[in-house]
């Protein structure tokens, strides 16, 4: 049996509004969600704008209140980490990138300069990039190098868990073939396992072991990729693939 590095059990998501008359009501925008991930997996959580992919997985992350959030999440692996749809809003703009990947190693307080210094280059060079690009500001990048250095962001104190939103979907064709290789590459050297959510199925198929498709807040449907996009059970999971022209 695999190593566990994520369990979601009973997961639901709700905010309250003012409601009529003051009375406030309670919104679900997950509801039931239970699934696993294992070590070494990459698992696509796929599903229209809005469904609630992402509310998912802030709440997987501890990113909601609290209050919003009911059931159970457990992570038997430390620090995991997000990679966003858009790197440019996950960067400071008035930081080199040196100095954005830099502060992760000063807070956790582990490491002296050289050292910190040494693991920034080194992240750099397994993301693709050349050392130079430490002393440049996320504006002077274009957006396949942005993403490259939100990847390191992500990686550089080593999670073994990393949750992809949309990671590629502001990208053109050919840097988001690059890009998924990176992930591919970085999941078997670093040992990764990555939640990966995505409204492109094809993307998803290119590069996922497993697949969740999530409607209306629900995951209605899940099994290995061949499975769900040969055979798909659900009507739902059935239009999406006549949607993105996937002969079934």
């Amino acid at each position: 049996m695999s190593e566990r590095v994520l369990e979601v059990e009973h997961l639901t998501v709700s905010y309250a509004d003012g409601g009529v008359f003051g009375r406030q009501e309670r919104h679900e925008i997950v509801h039931d969600a239970s699934f696993h991930i294992d070590q070494g997996e990459i698992v696509g959580l796929v599903g229209e704008s809005g469904c609630g992919k992402s509310t998912l997985s802030k709440a997987i992350l501890g990113m909601l209140p609290e209050n919003d959030v009911s059931g159970s999440v457990t992570h038997y692996t430390k620090r995991p980490q997000m990679v966003f749809q858009d790197p440019f809003s996950s960067l400071n703009p008035a930081r080199s990138v040196g100095w954005i990947l830099e502060e992760p190693l000063r807070i956790f307080g582990k490491y002296d300069a050289p050292e910190r210094k040494r693991r920034v280059l080194d992240m750099l060079e397994r993301v693709g990039l050349e050392r130079e690009h430490a002393r440049r500001k996320p504006r002077e990048l274009s957006g396949g190098q942005r993403q490259r250095v939100a990847i390191a962001l992500a990686l550089i104190q080593r999670p073994r868990f990393i949750i992809a939103d949309e990671p590629v979907s502001a990208l053109d064709v050919t840097i988001q073939a690059q890009v998924l290789d990176l992930l591919w590459d970085l999941r078997r050297e670093l040992e990764l396992s990555y939640l990966f959510i995505s409204h492109d199925l094809n993307v998803v198929y290119s590069i996922c072991d497993r697949v969740l498709v999530m409607q209306a807040g629900r995951i209605v449907e899940s099994g290995p990729v061949d499975q769900v996009y040969d055979r798909p059970r659900h009507e739902y999971t059935r239009k999406l693939l006549e949607s993105a022209n996937y002969a079934i």
